[in-house]
């Protein structure tokens, strides 16, 4: 399960579902609700990830995650993720990254923000989601890309067992990059575990500019 700082408990479940979620090959899936904007509003933002291992393009939904949306992209304005590094990375299941320095510093960050889990949004490949603590309203600034379908993510019922992790985004380009990330060697660093022996660096998120409109909806 992804956290979200070194407050944390450890991963716990991500461990025990490995088994069942998928190698995660193949194209990102698509949602089965809308995630284009509402009629006469612009379009979706889109945030380029440049990392020390390509470049990823992702779109994120305000209209169904507008919390997590609006935290993302304050922070990615802020400058707040450049130089931070996917800190965590676990094959068959997400990169975790957006808190942690490359000597494994954790940085300071803002309040933490409502569970937005309840959308309707899925963690299906290629999606992010907010990291967070076993406490389901803790999501700050750290977030995960799924790597495969992981459906024991997602909203049950609105428990501590059944919250879920929020989806507000999707990679729209560079998943080839993420499957790359996925790949680098890991280790244990510190109290760590699954850290990349080779730091995966963000060396600079931006907004895009909205120059064209959001793509059509997907469909499963």
């Amino acid at each position: 399960m992804p956290r979200l700082s070194l407050r944390s408990i450890s991963l716990f479940l991500a461990t025990l579902m490995l088994a069942v979620s998928g190698c995660g090959a193949g194209e990102p899936a698509t949602q089965s609700v809308s995630i284009t904007p509402a009629a006469g509003a612009s379009a979706n933002p889109r945030v380029l990830i440049e990392t020390s291992k390509g470049a990823i393009t992702v779109e994120v939904f305000p209209t169904q995650s507008p919390k997590s949306s609006e935290n993302f992209l304050g922070y990615v304005r802020n400058g707040f993720y450049d130089g931070t590094v996917f800190h965590r990375v676990i094959p068959g299941f997400m990169i975790q990254g957006g808190g942690m320095t490359v000597d494994m510093t954790e940085k300071p960050n803002g309040q933490p923000i409502a569970n937005e889990a309840d959308n309707g949004l899925k963690n299906l490949r290629g999606t992010l989601a907010m990291a967070r603590t076993m406490d389901p309203h803790s999501a700050s600034s750290q977030f995960f890309i799924n790597v495969a379908d992981n459906g024991f993510l997602d909203h049950r019922g609105k428990s501590t067992q059944g919250w879920g992790y929020a989806v507000f985004g999707q990679v729209v380009e560079g998943m080839d990059v993420v499957d790359a990330i996925v790949a680098v060697p890991r280790g244990r660093r510190g109290p760590h575990d699954d850290v990349p022996l080779e730091a995966v660096v963000m060396q600079r998120v931006s907004v895009l500019p909205q120059a064209a409109p959001a793509a059509a909806a997907p469909q499963q």
